[in-house]
């Protein structure tokens, strides 16, 4: 038996070979792991003053690392934020509904916008340094000018439908919860719902809808959101119920109306 032989079949060698491809597959993943975009665009600058504002605003129901929190009854206060993207950050705050006012159901979208946009940039930033997560989007991921409308109506009706009506005006869903009406709803919104998954909406990455998918999808909103009404009202496009029930309470109504007045005429 050669040295090298029994050097192999020493009892440490196997504990000192595991160790060795530990060693060389982590430094291979810090060298090559996707770093945070967002992070990396704004500057370190960004991340410090984000963080700041995090604690401040935040700490409070994410944790002062924003690794969540529990009620003492267990209840949830506030999910983990590591690897929820900027784009997550950009669209709580910027649509206003994150910080809560209070706690609820569902947090609902606020015309009081509480953080400049600077602000909610640097928040994005501190999140997206803490792990890999969707960046923010350009105006070429969400410009419905390049999606297809009827492509995207049929994407909608397959993935969006169930939940937000077929014309996108919402719907209840269960628990007091509700899926919001997209009519109106501005289209880098829309993306970064899709990529986030807020509330109880799943998150449609780029392999469940390809990012010209997700295009199509607001270029179909749009169409709807633009489309002239020749019947007259629409009844918030909510179909058949909303339709059939003010045609009996109306429709209806009216005819009995009618027909008690003639009655009367007669008599």
């Amino acid at each position: 038996m050669t040295a090298l032989a029994a050097k192999r079949r020493h009892p440490a060698a196997f504990a000192f070979l595991l160790l060795l491809a530990l060693l060389v597959t982590g430094t291979a993943y810090a060298a090559f792991a996707p770093r945070p975009a967002q992070a990396a665009t704004l500057g370190a600058d960004q991340v410090v003053e984000g963080k700041k504002l995090f604690q401040a605003n935040c700490s409070t129901c994410h944790g002062l690392n924003a690794e969540g929190k529990s009620l003492g009854d267990g209840t949830e206060a506030g999910p983990a934020l590591a690897g929820v993207g900027a784009s997550a950050v950009d669209f709580q705050m910027g649509t206003g509904r994150m910080p809560l006012a209070a706690p609820g159901i569902q947090a609902q979208r606020q015309q009081k916008i509480l953080f400049t946009p600077e602000q909610i940039s640097q928040v994005a930033a501190y999140i997206a340094s803490l792990a890999p997560g969707p960046a923010v989007p350009t105006s070429s991921d969400y410009d419905p000018a390049t999606g297809n409308a009827a492509k995207g109506g049929a994407l909608f009706r397959v993935n969006c439908a169930m939940c937000h009506n077929f014309a996108g005006s919402g719907g209840a869903l269960t628990r007091g919860k509700y899926a919001p009406s997209l009519m109106g709803v501005a289209p880098k919104d829309v993306y970064e719902a899709m990529v986030t998954g807020p509330q109880s909406m799943p998150v449609f990455n780029d392999t469940n809808i390809d990012p010209q998918g997700k295009r199509d999808i607001i270029a179909f909103l749009q169409t709807v959101h633009d489309s002239p009404t020749p019947g007259g009202m629409k009844l918030g496009a909510l179909g058949p119920v909303s339709e059939g029930l003010f045609a009996w309470i109306f429709g209806l109504g009216i005819l009995i109306g009618c027909a008690m007045w003639l009655g009367q005429k007669s008599a």
